[in-house]
């Protein structure tokens, strides 16, 4: 059987050693195991973390992931220029040819309202100056001297 006892030195020289803690002999090893945590360090990153992970994956995998990422990365970039280029087509298009014919029959739309209101006006004149269809209400007594029709001037 082992016999385990507890020596304190009491050298004067020993007490001078940086290795030596002001707490006792006795409790440096738990305080020293305490003291080693499992906490990253406040000035790591998450990129830095992904940095030394380069030294873990096999430089043939690194190679295999670098290439497809850069296949992809490319595959999007050249998407995007096809599709950039398929808008500018549309929206150049839209506006040389669209928006011109858009205003014409704007305007076309707009003289024929036109050509409408003056063949109302024109149907309006010639009934006010045409004799009534409509004969004179039983009892009223139709006089000379009263006129039809009068427009005032600015109408």
């Amino acid at each position: 059987m082992v016999k385990v006892e507890i020596v304190e030195e009491r050298d004067q020289d020993a007490t001078n050693s940086p290795y030596l803690s002001p707490s006792s002999s006795r409790t440096s090893s738990s305080v020293s195991l305490s003291s080693v945590g499992s906490e990253p360090d406040g000035e790591e990153t998450f990129y830095d973390r992904l940095r030394a992970l380069v030294d873990i994956v096999p430089p043939t995998t690194r190679h295999k992931i670098s290439s497809r990422v850069a296949n992809a990365a490319g595959f999007f970039k050249s998407g995007g220029k096809l599709v950039g280029n398929l808008v500018w087509i549309v929206t150049t298009s839209a506006l040389l040819v669209g928006l011109p014919l858009a205003l014409s029959l704007e305007d076309e739309a707009k003289i024929v309202a036109q050509e409408k209101e003056m063949l109302a006006q024109q149907q309006g004149a010639q009934q006010m100056m045409a004799p009534s269809m409509y004969p004179a209400p039983p009892g009223s007594q139709p006089s000379q001297n009263q006129q039809k029709g009068i427009v005032p001037p600015g109408f």
